[in-house]
């Protein structure tokens, strides 16, 4: 018989097979008896693990349980009471501690995602135990706070808008449709109900009792709660019990009115739940999400919670390489339909690209170039080709340029630019086709090509480092100074390894140490990073991957290149090229992920420590156990069975020890390390910050004249026609999903982009200011009271102060 365990593995997530349990139940009710213990055992586990998916579907296991009459509907009821009660008092100001709302939430969450599985059996059998569970839910509703969206919106917003206040967040909205549906008989179309065609053998069964349990306590505010602090244990809350979804409206309505709001958020789990267990099996995935049993249309529907989850903030459930092939593989399961509805989405995110957030609009474009790769890059680029006319900071503009660079990195140039050739202009958006900028060749008839061939024929020759180092001592430094000689010795080397990037690998393995003793402090290096952009200013991608692998070997420091990405030469870029971006994030994203390794590493020798002593503990007791068994003979101890035996046993005990003391000692150097990886963030984000803030100021508008996004975008607006009657919504194609209209900005179907340049530069670094911020907020929440002295102060700009607290979703009156 098959463990309980996988069953419940396999049961948990479909109401066919708990159809099974309940025809079961009425010949092995023993068995049946067990898979409830089983359940229950595993959904306390779960909720004091915090395991989301599991509780959430193990909740619908047991609704459907109850269904098939395998379980009481009282038991239910009790569960739902007391995950409602944890919530009641988890919000409640003074009992509580309303930080761990995003737990509470979830809770209420899961109670109400089950009843379009077993409201119509709750509201028959126990119809005043359901009504109480909905009067309490009522209840909580009222007192909890409105989630706010801010920070975690798709476009960007200013966070404290009225129109923010009043829509409804995604509890309020689901505790609508479920009302909705309870005043329709609780009848939906999406749920299938087997259980119905054999409810006269079920109720033959016996229904089980379900056992009590008990939710985990949620952490006390410090004694001295500030908002600092108490904004910190609302940020862990959010990121334990995140939000599963987060609407991303693309098409019209009119293209899912078939499908009623409780059906769309049953199949919007239906979608979810696919995600999630064939997350690895992505031809599975997608034959599963393109054949779900309901009896309605829902490629938009399917497209939009796809798009939702890959362009979902702070961060998606998975890799976005998953989300890819899925779409992928779902345009060659309904090829008839599902490419044309991808494309859709596609014009219609365009469109709105300008209001996007950076984070969702890197993504978009890290996607849809991917995306094409595998379709021969082919696309109706003559529709975009009006980008043209844009200014160059424009965001259509900068997103079909960035697109292509990013198509070039995944092919040739030639073949990208062979798939544009029905919109020739796009051509000049390109990124330039020519190799590494060597300026040390043949053409260079200074002294300087002696030396470059110089040092070719010594790395040709396989001289060490240490010898290059003394040649660069003696024969170049002292004759030539620091600029040549570091123009000399990096343009050399990246030369040699410019054919592939594993020549750069074993280039920079050899001979590290000459550019380390080279460039030993920021300054140097900031110098370095500046040589290895004029090397390869043809080719963003080998500078992004040359800097990254410096960074990697120790060669740069984050600091060195958060200054370079800083200098003159590349903010005058931020508005109109990812270039310096991608450097920065990948600098920051490096930094972060030794700290996450660091921890990784430190809870598992935590885990080892705890194994060793058990070990030790083990032996040093056999050993006792062994030395109190020796008598004496003639005054002398001996063993009374196999001498050889005590001297095993002391050669285990001490094996025990020294591996004890061995991991102890991993454990200090590994806790060094983090200390210093912390030590090291905390500078990276201070030095962020400053040159963030520094920018910013010199740039934005005072804050009298522009206190908002909206006020920013306007500011340079005045003298431009535009007519604002126009309708702000894109209407598409019923027959090819084209937009009839395109609208550029919230403006008029033309070439006109009504934002000027450094309001532009304004909004992208904004922009990009809150993507930092969200997306290492664990990280900088330990030190934002340092940056709100350091940096956020007072006399800084309020839009700054707004996109980083929009990003830790700080609220502004909080501070």
């Amino acid at each position: 018989m098959l463990q309980l365990g996988t069953i419940l593995f396999k049961l948990e997530g479909s109401v066919f097979p708990v159809l099974e349990i309940g025809l079961m139940n009425l010949e092995t009710e023993d068995f049946v008896r067990k898979v409830v213990e089983n359940t229950e055992a595993n959904l306390q586990d779960a909720l004091y693990s915090g395991n989301c998916i599991r509780i959430r579907i193990l909740l619908r296991f047991l609704t459907a349980m109850m269904c098939s009459k395998v379980l009481q509907p009282s038991s239910l009821v009790v569960v739902f009471e007391t995950l409602l009660s944890s919530a009641a008092t988890t919000v409640d100001e003074e009992k509580g501690n309303p930080a761990w709302q995003a737990r509470a939430d979830f809770y209420i969450a899961c109670i109400l995602s089950c009843l379009p599985w077993g409201g119509a059996e709750l509201s028959e059998q126990v119809p005043e135990e359901i009504e109480r569970v909905i009067v309490g839910i009522e209840a909580y509703l009222s007192i909890r706070r409105h989630a706010s969206e801010s920070g975690l919106s798709f476009f960007e917003d200013d966070g404290e808008s009225e129109k923010e206040n009043n829509d409804k967040d995604f509890l309020e909205d689901l505790w609508d449709r479920i009302k909705v549906l309870s005043a329709n008989g609780w009848k939906l179309d999406s749920v299938p109900r087997p259980h119905l065609s054999f409810e006269a053998q079920l109720v033959a069964g016996k229904s089980h009792e379900f056992g009590s349990i008990s939710c985990p306590e949620q952490p006390g505010l410090p004694s001295a709660a500030s908002s600092a602090s108490y904004g910190k244990q609302k940020h862990d809350a959010e990121l334990r019990y995140p939000q599963r979804i987060r609407r991303l409206n693309i098409f019209p309505a009119s293209k899912s009115e078939d499908i009623q709001p409780i059906d769309r958020f049953v199949m919007e789990e239906y979608l979810l739940d696919v995600l999630y267990f064939f997350n690895g099996c992505r031809k599975e995935c997608a034959s599963f999400m393109a054949g779900l049993p309901v009896p309605f249309r829902y490629e938009y529907l399917m497209a939009e919670t796809i798009f939702s989850q890959l362009l979902m903030l702070p961060e998606p459930p998975f890799k976005p390489i998953y989300y890819t092939l899925v779409i992928i593989d779902l345009c060659k399961a309904l090829p008839g339909a599902f490419p044309a509805v991808v494309a859709g989405a596609v014009r219609a995110l365009f469109e709105k690209i300008a209001d996007l957030d950076m984070e969702c609009r890197t993504r978009l474009i890290l996607w849809f170039s991917h995306h094409l790769s595998n379709f021969q890059f082919i696309w109706h680029w003559e529709e975009w080709a009006f980008v043209l006319d844009l200014p160059k900071w424009a965001p259509q503009r900068v997103f079909v340029q960035e697109v292509l660079e990013r198509e070039v990195r995944l092919s040739y140039w030639d073949k990208v630019k062979q798939s544009v050739e029905n919109a020739p202009g796009l051509e000049a958006l390109l990124p330039p086709k020519g190799g590494p900028n060597f300026e040390l060749g043949a053409q260079d008839n200074s002294e300087r090509h002696a030396l470059s061939a110089e040092l070719k024929n010594m790395v040709k020759g396989r001289a060490a480092a240490r010898e290059i180092i003394l040649w660069i001592d003696e024969n170049v430094f002292p004759a030539h100074g620091f600029g040549i000689t570091l123009k000399v010795v990096l343009q050399t080397l990246l030369d040699i390894g410019s054919k592939t990037f594993t020549h750069l690998i074993t280039v920079l393995e050899r001979y590290g140490q000459v550019i380390a003793k080279m460039c030993s402090d920021q300054d140097k290096q900031v110098m370095v990073i500046a040589e290895i952009g004029s090397f390869w200013k043809n080719n963003a991608q080998m500078t992004a991957i040359a800097i990254d692998r410096m960074m990697g070997y120790r060669l740069l420091s984050n600091l060195s290149i958060v200054r370079w990405v800083f200098s003159p030469e590349n903010i005058e870029q931020f508005h109109t090229s990812d270039r310096p971006w991608e450097i920065l994030r990948n600098a920051v994203s490096k930094t972060y992920n030794r700290i996450c390794d660091l921890r990784k590493e430190i809870s598992s020798l935590k885990k080892n420590i705890v194994s060793a002593e058990e070990v030790a503990a083990k032996a040093k007791a056999e050993l006792d156990a062994a030395e109190s068994m020796l008598t004496l003979v003639d005054g002398e101890p001996v063993l009374g069975d196999n001498p050889a035996k005590l001297k095993r046993l002391k050669s285990s005990e001490e094996k025990a020890k020294e591996e004890e003391v061995s991991v102890r000692e991993s454990l200090e150097a590994k806790d060094a390390l983090l200390a210093r990886a912390l030590d090291e963030i905390e500078a990276l984000f201070l030095l962020l910050y400053k040159n963030f803030t520094s920018v910013l100021m010199e740039r934005l508008p005072e804050a009298s004249r522009v206190g908002t996004l909206q006020e920013l975008k306007s500011s340079s607006a005045d003298a431009m026609a535009v007519d604002l009657e126009e309708p702000l919504t894109m209407e598409v194609d019923n027959e090819n999903e084209r937009p009839k209209k395109s609208q550029l900005n919230g403006g008029r179907s033309s070439n006109v982009y009504n934002i000027g340049e450094k309001e532009q530069w304004c909004l992208s670094t904004l922009g990009y200011l809150k993507a930092f911020s969200r997306q290492y907020a664990s990280e900088i929440w330990p030190h934002i009271e340092k940056l709100e002295a350091e940096v956020l102060t007072e006399n800084v700009h309020p839009l700054i102060r707004k996109a980083v607290y929009c990003g830790l979703r700080r609220p502004i009156s909080a501070v």
